[in-house]
């Protein structure tokens, strides 16, 4: 799990937002599956809104290049939807479908459209070993964390919440290995910045591209 600091500036959070007012919206039950129908309740822009496509587009951009997010996820292939939640609406406890349109789900992201200060209420909550992880973070911001965790977005009880979020296909598929290659990408980063190429950071950058080539997809 990781948070992302300014994925989208405020001039693109603005010009979303504006956007994001012609667009056609329709019931976020239609693309859950038949058990998180039961306990789902937001609205969602129709995946055929050209309106919808581009800010999707656009927010894909601001992920790709944001200089975390390719390290740590490593991605191959990413879906993203814009929805949002108005006063009383939710999405219970669930898990996100281990495939979605012939792509498995490695790893899930939100990327928050607006502020925690636009609304009450409506946090991502992420269950975890260590207990249960509250995440309201401000606009333009984003959070990844593994598709395979138990989820909820608790009820919006003021204002409207509202989202990007999406589901990642990695080249890595194991989440261990892709924590180590991030780890040692970081490592070697800094290593370069440091003290240049240097024999160690030959042999950082030998260990990172084999171990990529042997856990990659």
């Amino acid at each position: 799990m990781l948070g992302l600091d300014a994925v989208l500036s405020a001039e693109e959070i603005g010009s979303i937002l504006t956007r994001l007012k012609g667009a056609a919206y329709q019931d976020g039950k239609m693309t859950a599956g038949w058990h998180a129908r039961q306990v789902k309740s937001n609205q969602q822009i129709a995946p055929d809104d050209p309106i919808g496509r581009q800010i999707a587009s656009d927010v894909e951009a601001a992920l790709r290049r944001h200089p975390l997010f390719s390290l740590a996820v490593q991605p191959k292939f990413m879906q993203l939807m814009l929805n949002r939640y108005g006063e009383g609406q939710a999405y219970g406890t669930h898990v996100d479908d281990a495939f979605m349109h012939g792509h498995r789900t490695d790893i899930s992201v939100t990327v928050f459209l607006n502020g925690p200060d636009d609304y009450d209420g409506g946090d991502l909550v992420i269950e975890t070993s260590a207990g249960e992880q509250r995440i309201r973070l401000p606009a333009g911001a984003a959070i990844i964390y593994p598709a395979a965790t138990l989820h909820r977005v608790d009820p919006v009880t003021r204002g409207q919440r509202l989202a990007c979020v999406g589901w990642i296909t990695s080249r890595v598929r194991d989440g261990a290995a892709r924590e180590i290659l991030f780890d040692l990408e970081r490592a070697r980063r800094s290593l370069f910045q440091q003290h240049g190429k240097t024999p160690e950071f030959d042999l950082i950058a030998k260990a990172t591209a084999n171990l990529l080539r042997r856990w990659g997809e």
